[in-house]
C-alpha cells in the first residue's frame, strides 16, 4: 500500500519555521494502531490523516502525535488544507472536514488559510501543585479548558520559562498553555507544552488558540487579534473571536512530498 505523504511547515511562509506536520491522504479507513505507528515513524509533532474526497460524504480528518491520537489539531489541519488547495484537490475556497471535535472548515482568503474551529473558553479551576512546580515561575492567573491555562504579566516571562518536563508530564490535562500580553506589534504571545502526550514544546499550536482567542478577546475588548507563539521556531496567527467559533489564520509551505510504503 502506498500512501501519499507531505511534510508541511504550518503557520509560516518560510521553511524551517512554524510547526511541521505530516499529512497522509488515505483511500480507505485504516486501523488506529497502524495510524499511530505511521505517526510515530514520521516523528513530527502531529500527523493528519485525511480520508475521502470533496462532495458526497466529504472528508474526515484525524490527528496523531508520535504517542497518542488527539481530539483537535490546528496546524496539521492547516497543513492538510494547504496540500489539498495547492494540488487542486479542493474546489472553491473552502475545505470541510468531519473530525473528533465535530465539523471543521478551512477557508482560503488571499494568501491566508483560515481555520474555522470551536471556541473553548478557559474556566476557573483548582490548581495542582505540580503545575507551579513544573513551570518554575508562578503565573498571575491559572484557568483551564482542555489544557491548563497560565497567564503571566509579560511576554519576557513567557519567553524565559524553562519548565521541568518530567513534572509537567504527570499532570492530568492534555497540555499547558502559557500566555501574556503581547509586544512587538501583537496582542498576545504564548507557548505550549504537552510532554505527557509526546510533545515537550509544540512550536505553534492552533488548538490552543481555541482557548487563547476567547480569553484575550474578552480581556482586550476586541474581536480581531494578532498573536505570536514564541517557541524557538515561532509562528504568527491572525485570530478572530466569532461567538461559539474562532477563526485562526496562517500560511503554510511544503517541505517534502513522497510516498509511505505500508
Amino acid at each position: 500500500m502506498r500512501i501519499p505523504f507531505f511534510h508541511v511547515d504550518a503557520f509560516t511562509a518560510e521553511l524551517f519555521k512554524g510547526n511541521p506536520a505530516g499529512v497522509c491522504l488515505l483511500e480507505k479507513e485504516l486501523p488506529a494502531a497502524l495510524l499511530q505507528s505511521l505517526a510515530s515513524e514520521n516523528g513530527l509533532p502531529e500527523t493528519a490523516f485525511v480520508l475521502g474526497r470533496a462532495g458526497g460524504t466529504g472528508r474526515s480528518i484525524r490527528w496523531f502525535t508520535p504517542t497518542v491520537e488527539v481530539d483537535l489539531c490546528g496546524h496539521a489541519t492547516l497543513a492538510a488544507a494547504h496540500v489539498l488547495f495547492s494540488r487542486g484537490m479542493a474546489g472553491g475556497g473552502r475545505v470541510e472536514f468531519s473530525s473528533p471535535s465535530g465539523p471543521l472548515a478551512v477557508d482560503r482568503e488571499g494568501d491566508l488559510l483560515v481555520l474555522d474551529f470551536p471556541s473553548r473558553p478557559p474556566e476557573a479551576c483548582d490548581i495542582p501543585g505540580g503545575l507551579l512546580q513544573g513551570l518554575g515561575r508562578k503565573p498571575v492567573e491559572v484557568l483551564a479548558s482542555r489544557d491548563w491555562f497560565c497567564v503571566y504579566a509579560s511576554a519576557d516571562e513567557v519567553r524565559s520559562l524553562a519548565p521541568d518536563m518530567q513534572i509537567l508530564a504527570g499532570l492530568e490535562r492534555f497540555g499547558i498553555i502559557v500566555t501574556a500580553p503581547g509586544d512587538s506589534g501583537v496582542d498576545f504571545v504564548s507557548r505550549f507544552f504537552a510532554p505527557g502526550e509526546g510533545i515537550p514544546e509544540d512550536p505553534v499550536t492552533g488548538s490552543a488558540h481555541c482557548t487563547l482567542i476567547p480569553y484575550w478577546a474578552k480581556r482586550l475588548g476586541k474581536k480581531r487579534l494578532a498573536a505570536r507563539q514564541v517557541s524557538a521556531r515561532g509562528g504568527e496567527l491572525a485570530c478572530e473571536e466569532a461567538g461559539a467559533r474562532v477563526r485562526i489564520g496562517g500560511r503554510a509551505v511544503t517541505y517534502l512530498q513522497g510516498w509511505i510504503e505500508a
